[in-house]
């Protein structure tokens, strides 16, 4: 009797575990919220992580006919003295060299927010939208805290698309060139990026 028991015993236990098994897979099929996935299915293919440095230059102009960054918000409490609350739109082209006539890669597009009472910190979120080599129809996102008075800047490379996919890193900014009459601006940029 107990032999028999122990018999049923081991092929109940067998069957719970292939229902489990069964019932797991089922759950990770296409009408799950969040499927299991293969690196395969991406292109990863177990590819080796490849370390980029991007290096160009950001024209931020925000006066003449040709401006490409644009205030479209300020709070009620902006003064020339105390910018925060302004918010910007921007389209800014992304050059080989600092002289905006130099080969032009690509643009920042996104926006940038003065988001301290106290001095000119940005809140920042742009997409670099690469039109060179390789590059070309490629972006990196950032999104970050750039404290413009600092000689070096650091802010979180956190994503990418199309050659920069599963892209993170960081990207140093540094003013090259700030008109006080006009605002318009020029900052150099060393993006160092890992993606596949």
């Amino acid at each position: 009797m107990a032999e028999l028991i122990l018999k049923h015993s081991a092929a109940a236990a067998f069957f719970l575990t292939v229902l489990s098994l069964t019932s797991s897979f089922a759950i990770d099929g296409s009408d799950s919220f969040s499927p299991n996935l293969s690196p395969l299915s991406l292109g990863i293919n177990n590819k080796s992580e490849k370390l980029r440095h991007l290096h160009f230059y950001f024209h931020d102009i925000v006066v003449g006919k040709n401006a490409t960054a644009i205030r479209v918000a300020k709070a009620p409490t902006t003064t020339t003295s105390s910018p925060f609350g302004v918010v910007v739109v921007i389209d800014d082209p992304l050059t080989v060299g600092p002289d905006i006539g130099s080969k032009l890669v690509g643009k920042a597009q996104g926006i940038y927010a003065f988001a301290s009472q106290t001095d000119s910190t940005l809140l920042v979120a742009y997409n670099f939208a690469f039109m060179e080599e390789e590059y070309n129809g490629s972006s990196l996102t950032v999104l970050g805290r750039n404290v413009v008075s600092s000689a070096v800047r650091e802010m979180p490379v956190i994503g990418g698309s199309e050659a920069f996919r599963f892209a993170r890193g960081y990207a140093e900014a540094r003013t090259q060139r700030y008109d006080l009459k006009t605002g318009n601006t020029i900052v150099k940029y060393n993006a160092y990026v890992l993606h596949y």
